[in-house]
């Protein structure tokens, strides 16, 4: 028994989480610092960074704030080669950074749309390449990279968002198939509806709320924690032959209708 759960055991390895100081990728950061391992949480606003460093910390994890802007290519590529070479190889990359807008497609702007897709789609190739590239001469690698329900279902006004996600969950079966030769699982993770402060005006909205805990088998709202499992497996050993697969976490949305 004790062999199996060591499968899970996140002891020694390192975790890059982007958009990591709130929200999901602070639940991930602190799931996986639960499972053993040295988190390095990233986002833009270096106040929110820290204090989500010093909660983490108090918490007991081994955390560090590397703030850099998940979209821009120069600030990822000297931000990995600085953790690489002051803090220590990346093991794990968690690609969680992003954003949503809603509007009718026909009112949605070039402007919005480039916007959402930098943040959505860009930055996880930004980051995954710039990681990859250590990862490969290390032979070894696990990167999980955020899609979401809306990967495979649409939603009225959301066309841009899903698009996005849809291009994550094919982007990272294509990182699969191109970096598993070199000892890198590749995988997604995707997200239901979830209580988050993205979320908060439809947790709040009484209808919505209700159509959504009827749809969903499990009658509820997601609560981050409920990701965190799911993580851990794609982060450990014990996903070692799981590559280019997409891990839907939803409460059952995707298989009804």
């Amino acid at each position: 028994m004790n062999n199996i759960l060591g499968m899970f055991d996140l002891s020694g390895r390192r975790a890059l989480i982007t958009g990591s100081s709130t929200g999901i990728g602070y639940a991930l950061a602190k799931g996986l610092a639960g499972a053993g391992a040295e988190v390095i949480l990233n986002a833009r606003n270096e106040a929110r960074l820290a204090q989500a460093v010093e909660q983490l910390h108090a918490d007991g994890a081994t955390v560090h704030a590397a703030s850099f802007d998940a979209t821009s290519a120069s600030e990822v590529d000297a931000a990995v080669e600085r953790i690489e070479r002051e803090i220590g190889a990346i093991d794990i990359l968690v690609n969680n950074a992003g954003m949503q807008r809603r509007a009718p497609l026909e009112q949605f702007s070039q402007a919005q749309w480039q916007e959402l897709m930098k943040t959505n789609v860009e930055s996880v190739f930004l980051v995954g390449q710039a990681v990859a590239r250590h990862m490969i001469g290390r032979k070894r690698g696990k990167i999980i990279n955020i899609c979401s329900v809306q990967s495979e279902l649409g939603r009225p006004n959301i066309a841009a968002y899903t698009a996005s996600k849809g291009a994550v969950k094919m982007l990272t079966k294509g990182m699969a198939i191109d970096w598993g030769q070199h000892g890198i699982q590749v995988n997604g993770l995707g997200p239901g509806y979830f209580k988050t402060e993205l979320t908060e005006a439809l947790v709040k909205d009484e209808t919505f709320s209700n159509w959504l805990i009827g749809r969903t088998p499990s009658r509820r709202w997601g609560d981050v924690e409920d990701l965190v499992g799911a993580a851990v497996f794609l982060a450990s050993n014990a996903s070692n032959f799981v590559n280019g697969h997409i891990l839907y976490v939803d409460g059952g949305v995707t298989a009804t209708l």
